[in-house]
């Protein structure tokens, strides 16, 4: 996993293209979006930096560059869902749950379902491991999933 370092809101909105469309060369990246189209150099100065940040890469055309992504977008949200509770949260995923609840942004029931689909992943999981390991008495099962 890359480390998720942080980039601007802007810089967010061109990875979304990339993610979206696949590979692009900057003019294309340019085609992409509404009117009024952003300037070829702003976007070409977003793509470096996103290169620079180790989000892109490129392949080399002739004279040119076909950029392309190197974070996917479930690896990004993991990454900035992490920053965020370590920064926000002292590192809890039980604080985030809380805070949550106390700002009334998810129910008790969500709450109770939430545990019942980690509880079924843990079983799954457990069983999944006896089957792997072929020896019952050697469970695995993991202690910190929220």
């Amino acid at each position: 996993m890359h480390i998720i370092k942080d980039i601007t809101v802007k810089e967010e909105e061109v990875m979304q293209y990339f993610w979206e469309h696949g590979p692009l060369f900057v003019k294309q990246l340019v085609e992409l979006y509404p009117e009024p189209k952003p300037h070829f150099n702003t976007l070409s100065t977003y793509v470096r930096s996103l290169e620079e940040k180790q989000y892109l890469s490129h392949d080399v055309f002739g004279t040119t560059y076909r950029y392309f992504a190197i974070i996917n977008e479930e690896e990004y949200r993991k990454g900035n869902l992490k920053s965020v509770v370590k920064k926000y949260f002292d590192n809890s995923y039980l604080s985030v749950v809380s805070s949550l609840i106390k700002d009334e942004n998810i129910s008790v029931d969500e709450v109770r379902k939430l545990l019942e689909e980690v509880e079924a992943s843990d079983k799954k999981e457990v069983t999944d491991n006896s089957k792997n390991s072929g020896n019952k008495g050697a469970l695995q099962h993991k202690s910190s999933k929220v």
